[in-house]
């Protein structure tokens, strides 16, 4: 059993976050998600399902490679094949975890797996000791321990402690539990088990009824040790348990909560700038913690007691989760040390110089078109140089768009197809409309637009716009970004963006037999 009086971190943004729709990361970004997790001090890093695709495999590899001081975390079925990949992807890390699950819930045992209970335990128990031949850090999980008889988990569970499981997580795959029914699972589960003394008590729960936080934290009252959660909350369907939410209630109610964190919670807003940058999935203002109006007072009543005294209305500072940091103020005559200085407080750093001086370039044609550059700009600007070296297959040259009161918009888009320009000219319904329509005529990729999206990255009428749409194509998903202060234009490139990879040769499917 770990120390009682710490709550570990398990951040599985890498790979149930990745499971929302549209939110797929590539080898880089996962990279680069894993190190501002690490500067953040998370306890584990779910990196991926390595099995899942040759893509999968090589992302985990990839973190389990640049990350030293968090534990490395692959998910696998309980199948032979799966762990052996995890352990394969898994073994250059400085530490890892196998974390392995197959369902118990009557309706997931019965429909989905057909197999008897017994059966279940059996290759639960193989699994977990398969497990146990590369790492002494084994995690086990049956999936859809919410709806999950009670006396079935106990015996289960006891059995895969018995085989070597340290780290037992209890799922509410499904979003159906309440945190009174939920804590009290834990609790009984803990005292049921011989052998619980043994392992760390662990939940992953996702947020169907908008409950994930409170159970886990339900949880965490009555036992639990470890909780699963990902940045923003992201993730399968309504998302899980925002990593960001757990963290600050349980710092800010140290008078109820039996334990605390070791995060450094000053870093929370890189990285949730970090993941919605990547990902696409802007956070809603009114979001807890890094919501824009999280820490923002309209009410004048409000505004005269913060000003009187910060603790009238706010039970939080925000500085300690990274809002108000001292930071300097880059514009066009700063300078490519300034610019990487401030990157680096960010936590990114490049590779080579080449990655720099693209991103510097970037930079300043930005700090051209705008007088301050702020701390998301630069987010946005060195995803979108990480996304032109990635994918661009097809750059935007030139877009001329003629958009009246009265007269149908029209756009001529100019491209760069595999280094040959091409042109293409079209009418719509506005200007963004003919835009994609030109585009469409030179690179007839016959995708279907799902979602189109736009957001300010800053305040101000010379705000980069960022948007984000979501593009479909012979079962495959992906999302398309592009930045810049005018927004057809940031149309224009998230869709370019969208189309190169989309026809990227490697699909990814999710071969799992369900979620935990």
């Amino acid at each position: 059993m770990s120390n009682p009086d710490k709550l570990i971190i398990f951040d599985t943004t890498l790979r149930d976050g990745e499971q929302s729709p549209g939110a797929s990361m590539t080898r880089d970004e996962k990279v680069r998600i894993a190190k501002a997790l690490e500067k953040m001090r998370v306890d584990v890093i779910e990196a991926g399902f390595p099995i899942a695709s040759p893509g999968d495999f090589e992302a985990v590899q990839a973190v389990a490679r640049a990350i030293r001081e968090s534990t490395v975390c692959g998910l696998a079925r309980t199948l032979d094949k799966d762990i052996d990949r995890a352990a394969e992807a898994l073994r250059e890390a400085s530490a890892f975890r196998i974390h392995t699950f197959i369902a118990t819930s009557p309706i997931h045992m019965r429909e989905k797996l057909r197999m008897r209970p017994e059966e279940v335990i059996e290759r639960a128990v193989a699994a977990v000791k398969r497990a146990r031949r590369y790492t002494d850090d084994v995690e086990f999980s049956p999936e859809d321990a919410g709806r999950s008889e009670p006396d079935f988990l106990c015996r289960i569970l006891e059995a895969v402690i018995d085989a070597g499981a340290g780290t037992l997580n209890i799922p509410d795959t499904v979003g159906y539990a309440v945190p009174d029914q939920f804590g009290a699972l834990i609790r009984d589960l803990i005292e049921r088990i011989p052998n619980s003394d043994k392992a760390v008590f662990s939940v992953h729960c996702h947020n169907d009824l908008g409950l994930a936080s409170a159970n886990a934290l339900a949880a965490v009252m009555n036992g639990a040790r470890q909780v699963e959660c990902t940045i923003n909350g992201l993730g399968e369907r309504a998302g899980n348990s925002a990593l960001e939410e757990v963290v600050m209630a349980v710092r800010t109610r140290r008078d109820l909560f039996p334990c605390d964190t070791c995060l450094d919670t000053t870093q929370i807003m890189n990285c949730s700038r970090l993941v919605a940058g990547i990902t696409g999935f802007p956070v809603q203002p009114n979001k807890a913690i890094v919501g824009a109006n999280a820490f923002a007072h309209e009410s004048g009543i409000h505004q005269d007691g913060v000003l009187k005294s910060r603790e009238t209305y706010e039970i939080m500072r925000a500085q300690d989760v990274g809002w108000s940091a001292n930071r300097m103020v880059l514009g066009k005559h700063s300078g490519r040390n300034a610019f990487r200085a401030r990157l680096k407080e960010l936590g990114i750093a490049f590779e080579s110089e080449e990655e720099l001086n693209a991103a510097f370039a970037r930079f300043k044609e930005l700090a051209d078109k705008k007088h301050e550059i702020f701390d998301e700009d630069l987010q946005a600007l060195v995803t979108e140089t990480n996304l032109a070296a990635e994918y661009e297959r097809v750059k935007l040259v030139s877009l001329r768009v003629c958009s009246e009161t009265g007269e149908t918009p029209q756009a001529r888009v100019v491209l760069s197809v595999d280094g040959e320009e091409r042109s293409g000219s079209a009418a719509g319904s506005g200007p963004v409309d003919a835009t994609y329509r030109a585009i469409e005529a030179i690179v007839d990729s016959g995708a279907e637009l799902q979602l189109y999206s736009v957001n300010n990255i800053t305040s101000g009428t010379d705000a980069q716009g960022e948007v984000t749409v979501r593009l479909a194509k012979g079962g495959r998903m992906v999302n398309g970004q592009g930045a810049d202060t005018d927004i057809v234009i940031a149309s224009a490139k998230a869709y370019i963006n969208g189309y190169n990879k989309i026809v990227q040769v490697s699909g990814k499917a999710h071969p799992q037999q369900g979620e935990v």
